[in-house]
């Protein structure tokens, strides 16, 4: 079964497949607004899935993202044992992956090259 749940971002779509719990993906709406809609980062759009596979005994619970920060793709995964986990090691990864996405992002304008790369010297 597959559930969407398109509420305070629109813009990043979060979708769960098996017994997922409506607690479960309320925090994990929580956490991924609390990455996405950080000022300063670029236009944020995608997808977070989170995954309960009853047959895995270790780690049932799978969580992706796959979002366009900008002009940059960011794609994290995370696998732990409960729900809360898998939300919270999403969250931290997708915080450092969407920093990084948004410092290479700069509005489209990149650094001046290097003298040895054919770039201009600076006076």
């Amino acid at each position: 079964m597959t559930s969407d749940k398109a509420q305070a971002t629109p813009t990043v779509r979060l979708r769960s497949d098996g017994p997922v719990d409506k607690d479960t993906l309320d925090y994990a709406r929580a956490k991924v607004d609390a990455v996405v809609s950080r000022p300063g980062l670029p236009a944020v759009t995608g997808e977070v899935r989170i995954v309960r596979a009853a047959r895995h005994a270790e780690h049932p619970w799978l969580a992706t993202a796959d979002l366009r920060v900008g002009g940059h793709q960011v794609v994290v995964l995370a696998e732990e044992a409960t729900g809360r986990e898998v939300v919270d090691k999403l969250q931290d990864r997708l915080r450092r992956q969407t920093d990084k996405a948004a410092h290479a992002w700069d509005d489209g304008h990149r650094a001046a090259a290097p003298p040895w790369r054919g770039g201009r010297q600076s006076a």
